[in-house]
């Protein structure tokens, strides 16, 4: 199997699980789950499930939450190469989840916003074959110039690379996301994401980014998942499952296309895997995948 870097948030995740419009100045109830989260460490967790050789590279606090993650992401089968900042805390993320099923995130990424070129050993990059790259360590100005220095670093020791956008609310400035990500082999938005790069949620959209990067795998939601590429646009449905908990869901979605991709699968045969990890990740609370058993 692949040996892929992922560079991203390992994180505290706190998810409330509520019913109804939430009391402003008042009390909700809330069902309260404690779980390792950040969406690099899920991406790399569910690389692990599938079974390639997932190695995180985060900066987390010199912490008990840091040290939780690290521990947790190991037994998970993710090999962590953190950097222990004493002088930050750990990222954590507060979940909000509703009735439907559906998240709003308050992340504060802690250590994870003080991330360095230095972080990544270039070591590590002479055994892997890709880099994944988590958008919220490009939609940070603190660690910007560390991510594109990693991708730089990457694509130089000869490995391709991918970037998850992660958050439409936070592209302030769609052309200049763009622009510093030329090069990158494959971008992995969903439509909102979509829309904000190109102003389309049509996936066809997509073929205006192609002279950044090689494809782009667009999730769809309910629809499903597309690639679009010079060769055109292929897109398979949704995969069955019911929605719990919608956290996760598109970084489960980059591992088990990503996996299936650097293993020589066709585009249709990624997508469907992609698409079939992200039902089993909204299926489940939390953004971790299950323990003990084997990529579908």
């Amino acid at each position: 199997m692949s040996t892929i870097v992922v560079v991203g948030d390992a994180a505290v995740d706190v998810v409330a699980a509520h019913s109804g419009a939430i009391a402003h100045g008042g009390d909700s109830r809330a069902r309260i789950t404690l779980t390792t989260g950040g969406a690099g460490a899920n991406t790399a967790a569910w690389l692990a499930y599938c079974g390639a050789e997932a190695i995180l590279v985060a900066r987390v606090g010199d912490d008990v939450a840091g040290r939780q993650a690290r521990e947790e992401l190991t037994t998970a089968g993710v090999r962590c190469a953190f950097t222990f900042d004493p002088a930050a805390s750990t990222a954590c993320v507060i979940v909000l989840v509703d009735g439907n099923g559906q998240r709003s995130m308050l992340p504060d990424r802690g250590a994870g916003g003080r991330l360095t070129p230095a972080d990544l050993d270039p070591a590590l990059l002479t055994t892997a074959e890709h880099l994944h790259l988590s958008g919220y360590v490009l939609l940070d100005a603190s660690s910007r110039d560390a991510g594109l220095a990693m991708l730089a670093a990457a694509r130089d020791a000869g490995l391709t690379t991918s970037v998850d956008p992660q958050s439409a609310a936070l592209i302030t400035d769609p052309a200049r996301f763009v622009e510093e990500l030329r090069g990158v082999d494959l971008l992995l938005p969903n439509l909102d994401e979509l829309e904000v790069l190109t102003g389309s949620r049509d996936p066809a959209g997509a073929a205006t980014l192609l002279d950044s990067f090689g494809a782009v795998a667009v999730t769809t939601g309910p629809a499903g998942a597309g690639w679009v590429s010079r060769d055109g646009v292929r897109s398979v449905p949704a995969a069955a499952g019911s929605c719990v908990d919608s956290t996760g869901a598109g970084d489960a979605f980059d591992a088990g296309l990503l996996t299936a991709w650097l293993g020589g699968k066709s585009t249709e045969d990624s997508l469907l895997a992609g698409v079939r990890l992200g039902a089993l990740a909204v299926g489940r609370v939390g953004a971790q995948p299950p323990p003990s058993r084997p990529c579908p």
